[in-house]
């Protein structure tokens, strides 16, 4: 395996794989060294099949679910990200972790490219480390004793953003009341492999601090958001036919653009299982 690192801040390109046959041990062990010293790999022109993809997704810890997007018949694991030549919008155009408001939120996202614009349609992912590391010493010390409420709702929720937008996109979205619910975790987790403190809060998910007021919340979160989206935190994989990108979402966010106007977009998704997040 040939690394090649994307930004100073995270990211890194891998060459020489094949992730179409079964991974030994060692090549599942070596992958996800990777992962934790860059937190984002992209691995171009594997075009796995999706049995391939999900056998994968079983090998670095076991497949999730994805809530209120409706999956692929028969493949319950694997959802299609999709936006057609004539959609306005796009998915996952927001800095966020994956699905942070659930209990045990996913531990990696895998993103396999179908088909990708001839321009634009890049992504965005952020380093929640460095986020984390480069505040105030007063500010790390008043967040490690916060924990933060998250909640799809916003989103998800019937009557929802993806709701109210859905004629505008063509992602099979399932709003539910159920996306309401909220589930706190820490400001700050302790990730299970490198054992780095990361900020673990994101503008789609987190709604307040817990015990705080939503407009006390407000305040101090979009600074910190501000501040956790610099542009030195950040690095941006382009697509290509083929490529699967992997990114660790207990250290990461991400950030989908949407500025290929006209062209189509398709990549399949499947996530691993994580675990309960825990405090720094």
């Amino acid at each position: 395996m040939q690394v090649r690192r994307l930004a100073g801040a995270l990211g890194a390109e891998l060459t020489g794989l094949d992730l179409s046959r079964p991974q030994s041990s060692g090549e599942i062990n070596a992958l996800r060294a990777a992962l934790t010293a860059h937190l984002v790999v992209c691995i171009p022109g594997q075009n796995l099949s999706l049995d391939a993809l999900e056998r994968l997704t079983d090998e670095l810890g076991g497949r999730s679910v994805t809530p209120f997007v409706k999956p692929l018949p028969d493949r319950p694991y694997v959802i299609r990200v999709i936006k057609e030549r004539e959609d306005a919008l796009n998915f996952a155009n927001a800095w966020h972790s994956d699905l942070s408001y659930l209990p045990a939120p996913p531990s990696y996202t895998l993103l396999q490219a179908h088909e990708v614009p001839d321009f634009g349609g890049d992504t965005l992912f952020q380093n929640q480390y460095l986020a984390f590391e480069t505040l105030s010493a007063g500010l790390r010390q008043t967040l490690l004793g916060l924990k933060a409420v998250h909640s799809a709702g916003p989103a998800y929720g019937t009557g929802g953003i993806l709701d109210r937008v859905k004629d505008k996109m063509s992602m099979a979205i399932e709003p539910s009341k159920d996306a309401y619910r909220e589930h706190a975790h820490p400001a700050v987790i302790r990730h299970p492999d490198s054992g780095r403190a990361a900020l673990y809060l994101n503008p789609v998910y987190t709604q307040r601090f817990e015990g705080w007021s939503q407009p006390e919340s407000q305040a101090l979160l979009q600074h910190i958001f501000h501040h956790a989206t610099n542009e030195n935190l950040t690095c941006r994989v382009r697509w290509s036919a083929g490529m699967l990108t992997i990114w660790d979402n207990r250290a990461t966010q991400h950030n989908a653009l949407n500025d290929y106007p006209g062209q189509r977009r398709e990549m399949f998704r499947t996530s691993v299982a994580g675990a309960t997040p825990v405090a720094a």
